[in-house]
């Protein structure tokens, strides 16, 4: 679909979904896991048992269900994302696990946590998004999710009634505990998860055959073919390994954020046993070899004090107590989400120590609130998502950056003295400041940026993050306003229903470098009244082949890359909007 289209049609979120829209730094957060293990249990057929899943509850892991549904079905990358097509197969997927009576509950991963432990791994993520948004500009290969994708996302597992939970941070041991607290599989595709202890085990995406639904012959019910992972049986291809020696495994082996020097210098100086790893196998000899290292220990006590004997000795406490804080990494989290999607209440230890209002922990459960909120109260800093554009142009987001200044000032009202939201302390000074990763060209960048002034009434305590949900609509609304540069009078005469699209273009005219141009302004305008068309027009819940023939070329004519950074710099606009809009 042209990209004029996902941005305006009635599916999209640039209208729907202002408020819980600014999201700029959340495909980063997906994660890989142990390297190079899924594809090594993936060649290990006897590590999988075969299941027909039907009449379960089952936990997915939400990152990693968008990314997979988007990418496996070549959807458009190049031309700033096909919304529409999304929403089909993600609606499709859901519908599918309907017939069969699997009842889903989509967990989300939410913002870093306060250690900031990954922020290493982030930024190496956020280089390579880069590069693959230059090659796919370029007309060559590479992955990059259309900005809105999330919220995409949510919108349509709000319609569908899908439960849904935002977590504070990685979302990997809140599933884990859900799960076993169910007593459900868990489906998603991240080797971590053959690390923790499932008790209805792991059911990896890729073998998860929902397109090839099944009936029983007898009684007609429906089934999903699939397989689950067995922890049981990999613990027994290793000499019947203990699996407590897995989590410090995968801390040896090195995972999405855990790098320690040391163990390099175990690994050159252990012997490691790889029986039977033959030619087809190369390049997972240190995983096997690992696992059959560990397998000969009763626990991990045992196994790190032998660890500790190829190290040097001024490096053997810390690594002890390096390998032992990670190895908690693939504990259960403390988070009861039954309580959640039972009573709406969630509660965490973690958040709760960095003392947030109660009203923000609750929306970002519901996933009103985006990481991006999460990382800039916690962290004062944040990564903001790559796009298919003009390389050697500014990045798209420079655009929006008064926007963004002004919610910044808001989340960082230092006129509420008692609030401290970061372990980590920050210069005082009378201008806050706040740390935003960026593109510059080909790179990945780093600036401090000044949040913006607030008006008088929004600086003192009634309006202090405590309270910010309490404000009068007409004061949001005006804060909108001035943000915008327009005033209510400008608005008087627009139907209310594109208001705040008027507004947003006011200011895209204004600001956006390089200018508007009047065939921006009429591709721009096409695509909000082939939304509304699209309304009228389509089927319940997708758009007939005769619509989409008229809509198809379009695409091919109106958008280069000059286009392209100018409409990026639109939706990154509307993009930054939500909270100043508020409820």
């Amino acid at each position: 679909r042209p990209f004029l289209l996902s941005c305006c049609g009635p599916r999209a979120p640039v209208f729907q979904s202002i408020k819980n829209a600014l999201h700029a730094g959340a495909f980063l957060s997906i994660a890989m896991g142990i390297q190079g293990m899924m594809s090594y249990v993936v060649e290990h057929k006897q590590f999988f048992v075969d299941l027909q899943l039907r009449n379960t509850k089952i936990i997915i892991d939400g990152n990693n269900l968008y990314h997979r549904l988007y990418f496996d079905v070549n959807l458009d990358i190049r031309h700033g994302g096909d919304y529409d097509s999304f929403t089909d197969i993600t609606h499709k997927f859901f519908e599918t696990l309907t017939l069969c009576n699997i009842r889903p509950y989509v967990v989300l991963d939410g913002g870093s946590d306060a250690s900031d432990k990954k922020l290493t791994t982030l930024k190496e993520r956020a280089q390579e998004k880069i590069q693959e948004a230059f090659s796919l500009s370029r007309g060559g290969g590479g992955s990059v999710l259309p900005l809105l994708i999330r919220e995409v996302f949510k919108q349509i597992l709000t319609k569908l009634q899908i439960p849904f939970v935002q977590s504070f941070s990685e979302a990997d041991r809140d599933i884990v505990s859900l799960a076993n607290h169910w007593n459900c599989p868990v489906l998603t595709f991240d080797s971590d998860f053959c690390i923790f202890d499932l008790k209805a085990g792991y059911c990896p995406l890729n073998y998860f055959q929902w397109r090839n639904i099944c009936t029983f012959k007898e009684s007609q019910d429906c089934y999903i073919p699939a397989k689950c992972f067995s922890l049981e049986r990999f613990c027994k291809h290793f000499s019947n390994m203990n699996k407590t020696l897995l989590p410090l495994f995968a801390v040896m082996s090195g995972n999405d954020y855990i790098s320690l020097p040391a163990m390099e210098m175990f690994f050159s100086k252990v012997r490691l046993p790889v029986d039977g790893c033959g030619k087809k196998f190369k390049k997972h000899i240190r995983i096997q070899g690992l696992l059959n290292w560990l397998s000969r220990f009763a626990d991990p006590a045992e196994a790190i004090e032998n660890v500790l004997k190829y190290l040097k000795q001024h490096e053997k406490e810390e690594t002890r107590q390096f390998l032992c804080a990670s190895m908690e990494e693939y504990e259960p989290s403390d988070v009861n989400l039954q309580d959640f999607f039972q009573n709406g209440l969630y509660e965490s230890e973690a958040a709760k120590k960095l003392e947030l209002p109660p009203w923000i922990l609750s929306a970002f459960a519901k996933g009103i609130l985006a990481p991006f909120i999460s990382d800039v109260l916690v962290l004062k800093r944040t990564i903001l998502h790559a796009q298919v554009e003009n390389i050697q142009r500014p990045s798209s987001h420079v655009t929006a950056l008064p926007i963004r200044q002004v919610v910044y000032g808001l989340l960082l009202n230092t006129s509420e003295s008692s609030f401290n939201a970061s372990p980590r302390k920050h210069p005082t000074s009378s201008t806050p400041t706040l740390c935003e990763f960026d593109r510059f060209q080909k790179a990945l960048r780093k600036s401090l940026v000044q949040v913006a002034p607030l008006p008088e009434n929004f600086c003192s305590d009634q309006y202090s993050l405590t309270t910010l949900n309490e404000v009068p609509l007409a004061d949001r609304l005006q804060l909108l306003l001035n943000t915008l540069g327009v005033t209510a009078s400008v608005l008087e005469t627009v139907p209310a229903l594109l208001q705040l699209p008027v507004a947003v273009t006011c200011f895209w005219i204004r600001y956006s470098e390089p200018k508007v141009k009047l065939q921006h302004m009429k591709a721009l305008l096409l695509g909000i009244v082939f939304g509304e068309l699209h309304k009228i027009l389509e089927n319940p819940g997708r758009p007939s082949e005769s619509f989409k023939a008229i809509l198809n070329p379009i695409k091919n004519t109106l958008f280069g890359l000059g286009s392209f950074f100018l409409f990026h710099a639109w939706v990154y606009i509307t993009n930054e909007l939500f909270i100043s809009a508020g409820d």
